[in-house]
């Protein structure tokens, strides 16, 4: 068990940012509908699951193969190394989900699965019943065009990568911090220059920028399922917090401005990024995002401004979006990102984006507008 084949799950349109960390983090990838695969050893579990920022989860890819029966299905599922990984009192359940596939019914599927992985481990550890009260395994089951992908979920079926744990506290329409953290590396936001979200909620973005800022790791104060389990030795884990604490640059002076019209949301912001232990790298201010004015030049503004649909009445969140354009807008070297459901964002800004990236902020469709900014000489 040397080698393994793990993956980290990236949300549509944020495959090149996980594939970048993975990158930095030192790991050759390749990405496949959403997934990006690298090959690592048991010790590289705890490194990428406390590391990645941008990242929904990580898996351990058990097999892939093809299957056009249930027949087969089962008898390559029972050839995988299950009993490398999941213990006699194990707890695992399979979710799954067929696209384009022959076997196109996924309970069934599942039901097939899990037998097959029953069957394996009653032959490893010679019983006819499982407690199923130990650690969480999940595993998930992709069949896309008669492709089969077998998967462990490192992280945690209930705890993906965006619960650090410092948001105990949050407002209406939050974003996750996976997306906070994968809009401030698509901005290209270096600690040298403000930051700024005027429309702060529950300071999400503020604090992945502080994270980032002084390199932290967004994992380091949670727990994941593989924690519990045997073949992940706490030595890893340990090892691997050790490091991450070493890149903490406690010392780093960051411009981070988080404000909103809501006191109670800045109040709330304020608690979350104390939680993150980033309380002293942000300022926070209560302030209306239409009397804003700008503290410098070459600022960058990173923002998710409330959806008419959700929050309040649509003609208050147009009035918001023009402002937005006329204050930072106005000034050449800002750059502005903002991300958006309104499809009319631009001609409400006043100006068209030099770059539009389509993303998912949940289940609601989204655009991440661009604009560029002079540059800093």
């Amino acid at each position: 068990m040397s080698k393994i084949k793990l993956a980290a799950v990236a949300a549509a349109g944020l495959e090149a940012v996980v594939k970048r960390e993975l990158q930095d983090l030192g790991y050759k990838t390749q990405v496949d509908n959403g997934w990006v695969y690298f090959d690592g050893e048991i010790k590289d579990i705890p490194i990428a699951n406390i590391n990645l920022r941008s990242s929904d989860r990580v898996m351990l890819v058990l097999g892939q193969f093809e299957a056009y029966s249930f027949e087969e299905l089962f008898e390559k599922t029972y050839n995988l190394p299950w009993e490398n990984w999941i213990t006699k009192k194990g707890k695992f359940t399979v979710k799954g989900r067929s696209i384009k596939s022959k076997l196109y019914s996924v309970p069934d599927c599942q039901s097939i699965v899990k037998k097959a992985v029953v069957e394996k481990l009653k032959d490893k550890y010679d019983v006819e019943w499982f407690e199923e009260e130990g650690a969480e395994f999940t595993i998930q089951l992709i069949i896309r065009k008669d492709n089969v992908t077998l998967a462990i979920d490192t992280t945690g079926a209930r705890e993906g990568l965006f619960k650090r744990g410092y948001r105990k506290n949050s407002v209406e329409s939050p974003i996750k911090e996976t997306m906070a953290s994968a809009l401030i590396q698509l901005s290209f936001w270096r600690d040298d220059r403000l930051l700024m979200d005027p429309m702060c909620g529950s300071g999400t973005i503020p604090i992945e920028g502080a994270l980032i800022g002084i390199n932290k790791a967004p994992g380091l104060d949670r727990n994941f399922a593989s924690e519990k389990w045997p073949a992940v030795e706490e030595k890893y884990w340990k090892d691997a917090r050790i490091q991450a604490e070493e890149k903490i640059e406690k010392n780093k002076k960051l411009k981070i401005i988080a404000s909103d019209i809501d006191p109670e949301a800045v109040k709330i912001a304020r608690e979350n990024a104390e939680k993150a232990g980033v309380e002293e790298y942000i300022e926070f201010k209560v302030m209306d995002v239409k009397e804003v004015k700008l503290p410098e030049k070459y600022g960058i503004l990173i923002t998710n401004p409330p959806y008419g649909e959700r929050i309040g009445e649509d003609e208050e969140v147009v009035e918001i979006l023009k402002s937005i354009g006329r204050i930072f807008g106005a000034d050449e070297t800002w750059s502005n990102y903002i991300i958006t459901p309104e499809r009319n964002f631009e001609n409400l800004y006043g100006k068209r984006s030099h770059r539009k990236r389509k993303l998912y902020n949940g289940n609601i469709r989204v655009d991440y507008y661009q604009y560029y900014g002079k540059k800093k000489k």
